[in-house]
């Protein structure tokens, strides 16, 4: 408290000059005299710079998202890459992270004698203004009024939206002091934790019942609830399942994943697609079963079969490609715009709900660049590059 007193003493001119230094209109075209007035003005009126966008899910259901204008997203971007950023996350957080996966997530439950799953229920919709206020912005960084603005710039009707390029980040900020404490409390009973925003997995030899009751008390103190529905407890004769992945001996792709997989590419392989005219190489899904491939193979880069034809195929497209721009080159003067969605991705479903006809959701809930960007494509494209939270949209020529 003593830390945050020190703010009483701040000024009005203090705090805009604060506010400055956070270049959160940094790309905007906004003269001096209306740098604050924007940024009140927004932060007063955030409702209105948010539209709703439902899209659909590979895995079955549909997602709800809110979705922010230019002027807020570019706010926000910028929020997250020079304030949020700054902020440590949790070593037990493993999604929303540069440089991790789901791969990352499931690794440390390998071989374990015991896997405990948990869910958060409707885990966005439970991180309230309040909550974002404390965590996200705490008082020994920031005077009151700069993160009353901070957290209103992350929020609307007093909740974390999905869809927001800040969300992600906010949400592991907020789940960081429970994530600390539970990953002592494992640390110390020799449970392995990790969470991947709402899944929580611990894994060892322990009485589960024992830990769903820590969880569960833990989580009341925040105002959210387990979904009870979700709830698995898997022994070494189940498949141990960790965002997807088998984790028993080694992390790997489930073996019905893996085997309905090996047959779509041989049979590609060797007959194409069939069409009334006959046998077609579609390059739209030669470029879809080249991504499984490699989804497998960033679990388990020692699987022989998969590695054999990744390598055939990847050899190939990049021959085509090469030929099909200098074709290109030479009849048009220059090359199709290609997107592509590298790894890292966070399944906020920003860019899905951006551009649809470029960008949608593959098996395992992660944007995938489905078609090449067109004249009238191009500007929405570009519009869910640049709102992509963590930077991991190409498009290139």
């Amino acid at each position: 408290m003593a830390g945050q007193d020190f703010w009483k003493y701040c000024t009005t001119e203090e705090i805009g000059r604060t506010l400055r230094t956070f270049d959160l209109l940094k790309g905007l075209d906004v003269p001096e005299e209306a740098y604050l007035p924007c940024l009140y003005t927004v932060s007063n009126q955030i409702e209105t710079h948010y539209h709703p966008v439902v899209i659909s899910k590979k895995s079955g259901g549909r997602r709800k998202l809110l979705v922010p204008d230019a002027l807020l997203r570019t706010i926000q971007r910028n929020l997250l890459h020079h304030v949020l950023e700054e902020f440590q996350i949790s070593e037990f957080a493993c999604a929303y992270k540069k440089g991790t996966s789901i791969v990352d997530n499931a690794r440390p439950h390998v071989g374990a004698k015991l896997v405990l799953k948990l869910d958060i229920q409707d885990f966005f919709d439970q991180i309230t203004w309040i909550l974002v206020y404390q965590n996200a912005f705490p008082g020994t960084h920031f005077p009151p009024a700069i993160r009353k603005m901070l957290t209103e710039f992350c929020c609307v009707r007093d909740r974390l939206p999905q869809g927001a390029p800040t969300s992600p980040t906010v949400s592991n900020l907020v789940m960081r002091p429970f994530d600390v404490h539970m990953g002592e409390w494992c640390r110390e009973r020799e449970i392995r934790y990790t969470r991947y925003c709402d899944d929580l997995t611990f894994s060892g030899a322990f009485a589960p019942e024992e830990v769903i009751r820590k969880v569960r008390g833990f989580l009341q103190v925040y105002g959210f609830e387990l979904n009870r529905k979700k709830t698995r407890v898997l022994g070494r004769g189940n498949a141990q399942s960790v965002t997807g992945i088998v984790v028993n001996e080694k992390a790997q792709v489930s073996r019905a994943y893996r085997r309905k997989l090996r047959q779509e590419v041989y049979l590609f392989d060797r007959y194409g697609i069939k069409t009334e005219e006959g046998p077609k190489n579609d390059e739209k899904e030669r470029m879809r079963l080249l991504g499984k491939m490699r989804y497998v193979l960033s679990v388990n880069p020692e699987d022989v079969w998969f590695g054999n034809m990744y390598k055939k195929w990847k050899v190939g497209a990049d021959s085509r490609k090469r030929t099909e721009e200098m074709q290109s080159i030479s009849e048009e003067g220059g090359v199709a715009m290609k997107a592509r969605v590298n790894e890292g991705c966070i399944s906020c479903g920003a860019c899905v709900a951006t551009c649809p006809e470029v960008f949608r959701f593959d098996e395992n809930d992660l944007a995938v660049a489905y078609a090449d960007v067109t004249d009238e494509t191009e500007a929405q494209a570009k519009e869910a590059r640049d709102g992509c939270p963590v930077d991991v949209i190409d498009l290139e020529a």
